[in-house]
């Protein structure tokens, strides 16, 4: 009878301790995602700004010392990521590529014009820049046109502001629904206890002595809760990293360890806080209250 009791309990403190493991982990992994990708903001709202494509279309007249020279004053700008020159048989074939039909055969010539497309950094992808380097391009005689999506760049320069604001909002909220969720799960596996909290307290013990071995066994589940979730986190940015280089996700080591080093550290200080307070409502609860 008492072995089937124990067994029982046994059980059941397995039990709370693995859903508490659980708790921390998936509150921290989540924490950690969202640690991750307020780090990896800018280089990812960088990566599209620098795909926004500028387009300078040429006359036929134009010599080619005269694209060359334009072409590599442009290569040595500080403003400019990259640049490549795309001649009129190339924009043709891939027209065709991406159309399916040779339309050469039903006009007869080439319409297309040779062109030097032209890659902005990131913190230059704005309005006032491109019009700038537009206007001051387009006036050279060689030159016909220039011409960038001024719409999608508008677009884009406030949907970034906007989406920076709201992830900050949501990282403090999140940070703060964690905090309580932890605290919760070890409050309610304390709860269980507080008969035996209580029966230590009245035969004598001090509270630091009833209070140590709570602490000791919530932060080892915390450890192992924060090990579980940066095991998480480093699965999901090895896969991230591998289907999205373009992202470079990995490019800060630094700044990633030392989130990690946070998570981890987040962990165990939220489990010692959430088990030190919890042991202390109950060290300090009447026994008549208890029930």
């Amino acid at each position: 009878m008492s072995t089937t009791y124990e067994k029982h309990q046994k059980r059941r403190l397995i039990s709370s301790y693995f859903s508490v493991v659980i708790s921390i982990a998936l509150v921290l992994f989540l924490l950690g995602i969202l640690g991750m990708l307020v780090l990896n903001a800018k280089t990812i709202s960088d990566n599209f700004k620098e795909r926004v494509v500028m387009t300078i279309y040429l006359n036929d007249s134009a010599k080619p010392v005269e694209i060359s020279q334009l072409q590599k004053s442009l290569s040595l700008s500080s403003y400019i990521k990259e640049t490549k020159y795309v001649s009129k048989d190339e924009a043709a074939e891939f027209m065709k590529q991406e159309y399916g039909d040779d339309f050469l055969d039903d006009v007869g010539y080439n319409p297309l014009q040779n062109s030097i497309e032209v890659n902005l950094k990131a913190d230059f992808v704005t309005e006032e820049k491109l019009d700038e380097i537009a206007n001051a391009t387009v006036a050279k005689s060689f030159v016909d046109d220039v011409r960038y999506d001024k719409d999608l760049v508008a677009i884009m320069n406030s949907n970034v502001k906007r989406i920076s604001l709201w992830v900050l909002v949501i990282s403090a909220l999140f940070t703060v629904i964690a905090v309580l969720l932890i605290n919760s799960s070890i409050r309610l596996a304390v709860y269980s206890k507080r008969f035996i909290i209580k029966t230590m307290q009245m035969v004598g013990a001090t509270k630091r002595f009833i209070r140590r071995p709570f602490l000791y066994k919530n932060v080892k589940l915390g450890v192992i809760g924060s090990i579980v979730a940066l095991i998480g986190m480093a699965v999901v940015l090895y896969y991230v990293d591998q289907t999205f280089p373009e992202l470079e996700l990995l490019k800060n080591p630094i700044l990633l360890a030392a989130l990690f080093l946070t998570i981890f550290g987040l962990g165990i200080m939220i489990s010692w806080v959430s088990t030190f307070f919890a042991t202390q409502r109950f060290l300090n609860l009447k026994t008549e209250r208890l029930y």
